[in-house]
């Protein structure tokens, strides 16, 4: 969960808005605040006023700051939302950025605005930088998604361009360097393009944003140009720009930093994209905009799950200070998210935000009517008998993470375009480590093997655990599964070894099993069998570990193991 920090006289500055008083705010108060945005306080600095905040919700990047924070807070104290005028500008854009060909194979989509009459400020400052940080990172995967650039504008001649260029054909002073640089030595010598150049691998083109003068302001998503990427404190005039392969993603991450700069007291002036062909937005679109739709739902819905009647003005109300639009009808209540917001994916979400708004204080517990006594399930007493006898035999057991990488899972088994290597993948993640659930257990003791290379051998490891196999039969698409797997290292560790281990355990299991010869990447040709019950169930596989599998987890000795499906077993 992102962890921000603050300032304790900028978010007065910011929660009296234009007053000129500007109430202290105390701890108490705070504490009593961020329950509004899930936020928890996880240290101060008394000296500085520092404060640092850990938020609890990854689906609201607009709080990931110390302008979301006040945003909120106000909302409550005034019991909604104030509008923000540059959703419906008096006249159309003057400004125009024009997106090239060719960008749609890169980083398609792009979104700005001009930001002007707010004078930054050192704390002003600091936030920018980390809601840039934090919005970039977390929410657009390490920049993958979303990559953010903010300008001094008075140094740019619109229309700005964005478009695909060969690396060595384009040069400008990055920030933090002092000499001119191609594109190519960008991601070769600087510290952003060695960390983020692995988004444009295997691109001969790269995207440059660059002014009607040809001045280049940035190389997305990897670094800004200093002279005129640079913002520093009293610049009043700023130029935003958003750049993405998701687009309602690039639009939110604009709207966020629009509404941020607008509470700031900037004028935000909408910027006109101009695309080369249509995107889902059209080909001509104008950002910032509003990207929220009604939603309705009944009242019913918000009392069953809140657990307490409720009438159409109470729901409507603490919507309303939650900074909801609000219409009530016939039972029925038709609610839509501020600009900043594109979070909205079920009633729930809905009714949480009620709750929030009227404060958990406010609904009485209620005790369960029912009473049960749980118990272990089937599976659970023959993975706990298993458990047991592995120990018994002399393994070790390990825990480890359901969540893998498809290199692990895959690459590093010579499991690539086979029937056991197809993967139950997590969409929209934000590191590639943990991006796709495990298929079996073997990547996962093998990891831990290849990390024991200096512990005295014989080596005794084994894990009970889940693991998600794909099944398109499936309601899900994937079947998750307890399976238990077990391997054996040492420098004369043979197929026979690991054999008799798999024999002791279906004797004081009481099962019978039958093995039959298998062809499998990860095993040696003729040293590997598949596991079957008496009743022609494929229950697993044994084998000798192939030399290529060893080399690739940089694993010295010899590796024999198996791995059972417990849920077959179970029965």
């Amino acid at each position: 969960m992102p962890t921000i920090t603050i300032f304790r006289q900028d978010l007065e500055g910011l929660l009296s808005g234009s007053a000129k008083s500007k109430p202290a705010v105390t701890l108490d108060q705070l504490d009593e605040w961020l329950m509004l945005v899930k936020g928890e306080l996880k240290g101060q600095n008394l000296e500085t006023g520092e404060f640092r905040i850990e938020l609890q919700d990854s689906n609201r990047p607009d709080l990931w700051c110390c302008e979301g924070i006040a945003r909120q807070i106000r909302i409550k104290q005034a019991g909604m939302a104030a509008p923000y005028n540059f959703l419906s500008p008096r006249k159309p854009p003057t400004k125009q950025v024009t997106v090239g060909p060719g960008t749609e194979q890169v980083r398609p989509y792009v979104a700005a605005c001009t930001a002007t009459g707010y004078r930054v400020t050192q704390e002003g400052l600091a936030q920018l930088i980390q809601t840039q940080e934090k919005l970039a990172d977390i929410f657009g995967r390490k920049r993958r998604t979303v990559s953010i650039g903010l300008y001094r504008l008075p140094a740019i001649e619109f229309p700005v361009s964005y478009e695909v260029v060969k690396p060595d054909s384009a040069k400008f002073t990055p920030l933090g360097m002092d000499t001119v640089m191609t594109l190519s030595e960008m991601l070769l010598v600087h510290p952003k393009g060695l960390e983020f150049g692995g988004i444009l691998a295997g691109h001969e083109l790269v995207p440059l944003l660059r002014d009607a003068k040809g001045q280049a302001l940035s190389f997305p998503p990897i670094i800004n140009s200093r002279d005129i990427g640079e913002v520093h404190v009293d610049d009043d005039a700023l130029f935003v720009e958003v750049t993405g392969t998701d687009l309602p993603m690039v639009m939110l991450t604009l709207n966020i930093l629009a509404a941020n700069l607008a509470d700031r007291g900037a004028a935000i002036e909408p910027i006109q994209v101009v695309y080369p062909s249509k995107t889902e937005l059209g080909q001509l679109v104008v950002t910032p905009q509003d990207l929220g739709k009604p939603r309705t739902l009944s009242l019913s819905t918000i009392e069953q799950a809140l657990g307490q009647p409720l009438d159409a003005r109470e729901v409507s109300q603490a919507l309303k200070s939650y900074g909801y639009e609000v219409t009530t009808a016939k039972g029925e209540i038709t609610v839509r998210l501020p600009l900043y917001r594109h979070d909205l994916m079920h009633p729930m979400d809905v009714v949480e935000d009620v709750a929030i708004s009227r404060g958990f204080a406010d609904f009485s517990p209620v005790m369960p009517s029912q009473f049960t006594v749980g118990g272990l399930s089937r599976i659970e007493i023959l993975s706990d008998r298993v458990r047991d006898l592995m120990v018994g035999m002399g393994f070790q057991e390990i825990i480890s993470n359901i969540l893998g990488s498809p290199q692990l899972l895959c690459d590093a088994m010579r499991l690539n375009g086979t029937e056991w290597g197809r993967l139950v993948q997590v969409d929209n993640v934000m590191s590639q480590t943990f991006s796709a659930l495990r298929q079996w257990m073997l990547p996962s003791l093998l990891r831990v093997e290849a990390a024991s290379s200096r512990a005295f051998y014989p080596h005794r490891l084994f894990e009970a655990g889940e693991v998600a196999q794909p099944d398109p039969a499936h309601e899900l698409g994937s079947r998750t599964v307890m399976v238990i797997g077990a391997l054996m290292a040492h420098a004369d560790a043979h197929f026979s070894e690991i054999h008799s281990c798999l024999d002791t355990l279906f004797y004081y299991l009481n099962r019978t099993y039958s093995m039959e010869p298998i062809q499998h990447p990860s095993f040696l040709e003729g040293r590997a069998g598949q596991i079957v019950l008496d009743d022609g169930a494929m229950l697993g596989v044994i084998g000798e570990l192939h030399p290529e599998v060893l080399e690739r987890w940089q694993i010295t000795v010899p590796v024999v193991a198996f791995e059972v499906d417990l849920t077959k077993l179970a029965g």
